[in-house]
């Protein structure tokens, strides 16, 4: 065993999440073999990144210890040795959740965690993975209560404050949500996640200018996420501000040209102004970009109405009939076309 691991283990045990990182950091470097790395190092980086909320990471390292056959055999060995000579150990347990609800066996880490919580009943993250894990089950309101418990033991824990967020937003708790998004700002004015959550949510209260402020703060922090350039854009578009929504959209598309929702938007602007071509192929980008996109459908289905090409409007509004899960939208389009006098197949 090198140092290094022995450092990485004895930091984990202690749940000294920071000394854990530099040392896996550390073990990382040092060789396992001639052929291949080491998994178990990546693997402590990743808890770590879970821990603090940190999941672009999370993901990146997951990739270098959970995708491999062989990769998950060596690290589901060295963590139930752990478990095994540290049964005592809070941290050994949470641990272990980690690995078998990042593996396919979500139901089993909740015994992980559980036995974590019983450890280290003033821990809050066990009640953070344990929601998790009802989340991904459709058990809305256990999760809710996990993650309530984990922000009453740790005020100052914005991952869990930033899903206890996100779950109230989801059942429409609008107002039992942005509270959760305001405290994540106290602990993290730089968090842009958290402007962004909060501007979406103060957006379905209808209050669209403080949502607007929102969306530029969070783009301040983070000027190349395409979703909240798109998301500023649509609240343009309520506002009635096509001019501001197009610039939105356009930005959207310069963080990322293969957003395709924002080349839609930008069809049906370019729609209205009677840029036909200009919208048709802006609604064929959207598609390209995802393949069962209503609103492009929708889009070039008026698009041939408006070309006088009936038979391809209707091939296409019967896709946007499809593809909407909206039954407002629907209806709209039966509507018209009733009262045109066509029936979609």
């Amino acid at each position: 065993m090198s140092e290094y691991q022995t450092y990485c283990e004895a930091a984990l045990l202690k749940g000294d999440w920071d000394r854990a990182a530099q040392a896996a950091l550390a073990w990382a470097r040092y060789p396992a073999s001639i052929d291949r790395s080491d998994p178990r190092p990546h693997f402590v980086l990743n808890v770590v990144h879970l821990i603090k909320g940190q999941f672009a990471d999370a993901w990146a390292s997951h990739a270098k210890c959970l995708q491999e056959t062989d990769d998950i055999a060596q690290v589901k060995t060295w963590v139930e040795s752990l478990v095994a000579v540290h049964a005592g150990e809070a941290s050994a347990h949470l641990v272990m959740g980690l690995f078998l609800a990042q593996s396919g066996q979500s139901e089993q880490s909740m015994q992980s965690y559980k036995e974590a919580a019983k450890l280290a009943p003033q821990s809050a993250y066990p009640h953070y993975f344990l929601a998790q894990i009802h989340e991904r089950a459709s058990h809305v309101e256990m999760a809710i209560k996990e993650y309530r418990e984990a922000v009453r033991l740790d005020p100052a824990y914005a991952p869990a404050r930033t899903n206890l967020g996100v779950a109230y937003q989801e059942q429409g708790r609008l107002e039992m949500a942005i509270p959760q998004y305001r405290e994540v700002i106290k602990l993290n004015p730089n968090d842009a996640v958290a402007h962004a959550n909060l501007a979406c949510a103060l957006a379905e209260q209808g209050k669209l200018e403080p949502a607007v402020q929102a969306y530029k703060e969070a783009l301040r922090l983070n000027p190349n996420d395409a979703e909240v350039h798109y998301a500023l854009g649509c609240l343009y578009e309520d506002r009635s501000r096509p001019d501001l929504a197009q610039k939105e959209y356009r930005e959207a598309l310069r963080a990322n040209p293969d957003f395709g929702p924002a080349h839609t938007a930008l069809g049906w602007i370019s729609l209205g102004k009677g840029h036909l071509q200009d919208a048709f192929e802006s609604f064929n980008r959207g598609l390209k970009a995802n393949d069962q996109d209503a609103r492009a459908y929708h889009g070039i289905a008026e698009y041939y109405a408006q070309r006088r090409k009936p038979e391809s409007a209707m091939d296409n509004y019967a896709k946007a009939l499809k593809y909407y899960r909206d039954p407002d939208k629907k209806n709209m389009i039966m509507n018209q076309l009733f009262q045109e006098g066509r029936v979609p197949d």
